[in-house]
């Protein structure tokens, strides 16, 4: 979805429209196959509870792919360049996660600095991150 500020440089405190995903078990599977992380936690639900979890987690650089396409639908016209996060509670399989973020340094070429936040459904924060954009 990018805009017609398309090429324009970001403004400090602008903020990227929320985007909601939301990762089932099966995705979870798919991802554990492409990945080689097969850890039954995040594919067994009896696994997770004998953790302590209340279901399977989706796995951490499954959360993280989530981020881009948010970006993108912000501003096509500028690359992801680096991103960074941390990961505060863990999302489970079935759990939709908001994206929202705002723009704390924007500068010419264009680039932006963003600091991201991935909400659960109970409104907790559960990924907080940082992502640098700029020109491909």
């Amino acid at each position: 979805m990018s805009d017609e500020r398309s090429g324009d440089t970001p403004r400090t405190g602008e903020k990227i429209p929320a985007h909601t995903v939301r990762f089932d078990l099966a995705d979870l599977r798919r991802y554990a196959e492409a990945s080689g992380d097969d850890n039954p936690i995040h594919l067994d639900a009896a696994v997770a509870r004998r953790a302590g979890l209340e279901a399977p987690p989706v796995h951490g650089m499954l959360l993280m792919s989530a981020f881009e396409p948010a970006l993108d639908a912000w501003r096509a016209d500028l690359a992801l360049r680096r991103l960074a996060a941390k990961f505060l509670r863990p999302v489970f399989a079935g759990e939709s996660v908001e994206i929202s973020g705002r723009v704390v340094e924007a500068g010419e070429g264009p680039y932006a600095l963003l600091r991201l936040l991935a909400h659960n459904g109970r409104r907790e924060i559960v990924i907080v991150a940082e992502a640098m954009l700029a020109k491909p």
